[in-house]
């Protein structure tokens, strides 16, 4: 099921399936968010949950038992229900059923509230513990924004701005999606800007930081400055994917990562992992804006 958002100029939607925000249209029929191509990439805007990259051997020790769960965990392939709707905004929720507890044996609610804004939209991710035991969690967003947005441009002509000026390695993954605990590669040295290249996708798969001093980042065309905005920083770490050669860049918001490929295999030991407790919930916001 589909339901469309409309707020002043902009239009968007959202679909059951996944939880996630789809279409973004501006006030000229401008469409941000990749479509979904398989010849690229099927994926538009999956929600990360509860795991955010790839557990080590494909499993995670939850309470003493052995889970298994695919990349980036089963909320991106699931059917959400209806909460509620207006004009503006959508709110879908996700409880757990006979197949998330086989790998995930906690009962749960996450709704995802997709909001448009007056130049953009707002997603926020609300987790709440509904079972008795404390529950660990981690959460992202994987929100792929098209690039280039315009006839005539290229992947080449944008760049990342960020907010603040950053000293930043990125996260270095092994062939298996497993952080390595030992892998770093400078990519901000005392710099705000990001060219863009396919290079470093090709190189490195996916560019990742942690706990970067800006909240901040902005996907804009380097000569016209259009582009969006992305708002983290309710989120610890912040990461940009796409296949060299694909028009898109994906802006991914992240409450924890892959696995380490030295980490004890403890769901509660991953970085930034979320423990709540009985009854207790835990909301996250991320923003996009227009620019």
């Amino acid at each position: 099921m589909t339901y469309e958002l409309k707020k002043g100029g902009l239009q968007a939607a959202a679909q059951t399936k996944g939880g996630e925000l789809v279409s973004l249209r501006d006030a000229d029929g401008l469409e941000y968010i990749w479509g979904g191509d398989p010849a690229f990439w099927s994926g538009q805007n999956p929600i990360l949950f509860p795991i955010v990259g790839s557990l080590k051997d494909g499993r995670v020790d939850i309470g003493g038992k052995s889970c298994e769960m695919g990349r980036h965990g089963f909320a991106r392939g699931s059917e959400f229900t209806l909460l509620e709707q207006g004009e503006d905004f959508v709110t879908l929720e996700l409880r757990e059923n006979e197949d998330t507890l086989k790998c995930y044996p906690f009962p749960f609610s996450l709704r995802v509230t997709h909001r448009l804004l007056n130049s953009g939209f707002s997603t926020s991710f609300t987790v709440k513990n509904t079972g008795g035991a404390p529950m660990p969690f981690c959460i992202g967003a994987h929100t792929a924004i098209r690039c280039p947005l315009r006839e005539g441009e290229r992947f080449e002509d944008y760049e990342l701005l960020f907010e603040e000026p950053e000293h930043a390695d990125s996260h270095l993954l092994s062939p298996e999606g497993t952080i390595l605990h030992n892998g770093r590669r400078l990519m901000l040295d005392e710099s705000s800007r990001l060219a863009l290249s396919y290079t470093p996708f090709a190189e490195m798969d996916t560019i990742i930081f942690s706990m970067l001093r800006s909240g901040h980042v902005s996907l804009v065309h380097g000569e016209s400055g259009r582009g969006v905005r992305l708002d983290f920083h309710e989120f610890p770490m912040v990461a940009f994917w796409t296949k060299p050669g694909a028009p898109y860049l994906c802006l991914e918001p992240w409450q924890g990562c892959a696995a380490y490929d030295n980490e004890s295999g403890a769901f509660q030991d991953k970085p930034f992992c979320t423990i709540l407790a009985p009854g207790k919930e835990k909301c996250l916001t991320y923003a996009f804006y227009i620019l």
